[in-house]
């Protein structure tokens, strides 16, 4: 890969510190989307590593993961499947629930967006605790689908979400 991608989207992810709470260093990848040149180096550069895999469907948790999965669905000419917090989505679903700090929080997807056989990529914005791409994972595998891979732009090493989805291939543009 080039290194010039991964220096630029470095550059241009912007830190904001104490947000959404004092003490988190929150990484804004909003001027990054912007750049247009840039958003279409970085898709390439998330998608290629499974570009020979097959992946027939990219899931993309809400709200930054669509901004991500869909052009990288495009990228690989597979399907997107959205996936959402309870409640959002109009047709029978499947969830699966993850903890959060406080609480738990639940995603679903629609009971239909995938078939065994199926060969699925997760892609998203952050990696951080884990609890995120697990459950979209676990999502995959009650529909007899499988996952490839997981793709992100940003991974949090030192929240050991990796730890998580273990048993995926995975691969983060960017490592904080």
């Amino acid at each position: 890969m080039n290194e010039n991608i991964i220096k630029a989207a470095d550059a241009a992810i912007r830190n904001i510190p104490d947000f959404p709470k004092k003490g988190v260093l929150f990484k804004d990848i909003t001027p990054l989307l912007g750049d247009a040149v840039l958003l279409k180096q970085v898709i390439k550069a998330m998608a290629e590593p499974f570009r020979e895999a097959g992946i027939t469907k990219v899931l993309g948790s809400e709200a930054r993961g669509f901004l991500l999965a869909a052009p990288i669905a495009i990228e690989l000419g597979a399907g997107l499947v959205p996936v959402r917090k309870k409640g959002k989505l109009p047709a029978k679903t499947i969830s699966a629930s993850y903890a959060l700090e406080y609480g738990t929080d639940t995603l679903e997807m629609h009971a239909d967006a995938l078939k065994p056989g199926d060969k699925v990529l997760i892609a998203d914005d952050v990696l951080a605790t884990g609890g995120t791409a697990a459950a979209m994972k676990e999502l995959v595998e009650k529909t007899g689908a499988s996952v490839v891979g997981v793709s992100m732009l940003i991974e949090l090493p030192f929240l050991k979400g990796k730890e998580k989805i273990s048993d995926c291939k995975l691969f983060s543009l960017l490592k904080y």
